[in-house]
């Protein structure tokens, strides 16, 4: 596990932030290079699916050509929801590090890494930078809640 890789991730984070989105960041790497980025835009899309992760994987698949990413590490600020883990497992992705755990909800990563489906197991590690990673996720919350404040107060 590279912190480099992290960084990037956390760099995307901030990039969905400053656009509106929830911020959550990810790069695909194979061969200690990064070949696919990506962050939230499921607001501006309007699209349930534009999650970081699919986003970074769908960049890393169209690169090599193939939807096989075996071998390639997925660096993520927040821990994969279902959706995300089941584009992991289907892309062969080997190995995931992510930094915040999921607040709100179960996510189910460890037990879908494990379960063995599609013939693929994936190697999990949470809480890479987590502090830098939930600080993002937490200020984005709280200057959302304080912008829904304040218009129901001049409403």
């Amino acid at each position: 596990m590279q912190l480099r890789f992290m960084r990037e991730a956390l760099r995307l984070a901030k990039k969905a932030k400053a656009a509106g989105e929830v911020p959550i960041g990810a790069v695909v790497v194979l061969d200690d290079k990064i070949i696919g980025r990506g962050y939230n835009l499921r607001t501006k899309l309007q699209m349930a699916t534009q999650h970081a992760e699919v986003r970074a994987i769908d960049r890393a698949c169209k690169k090599i050509g193939s939807w096989r990413l075996e071998g390639a590490e997925l660096y993520v600020t927040l821990e994969p929801c279902p959706m995300c883990m089941g584009a992991v497992l289907n892309s062969r992705i080997e190995r995931v590090y992510f930094g915040a755990y999921e607040q709100k909800g179960r996510s189910l990563t460890a037990e879908l890494a494990r379960a063995n489906l599609l013939n693929h197991t994936v190697e999990v590690t949470g809480g890479v930078m987590e502090t830098e990673c939930a600080e993002v996720l937490t200020s984005f919350f709280s200057e959302m809640r304080a912008r829904e404040r304040a218009k129901k107060e001049n409403s």
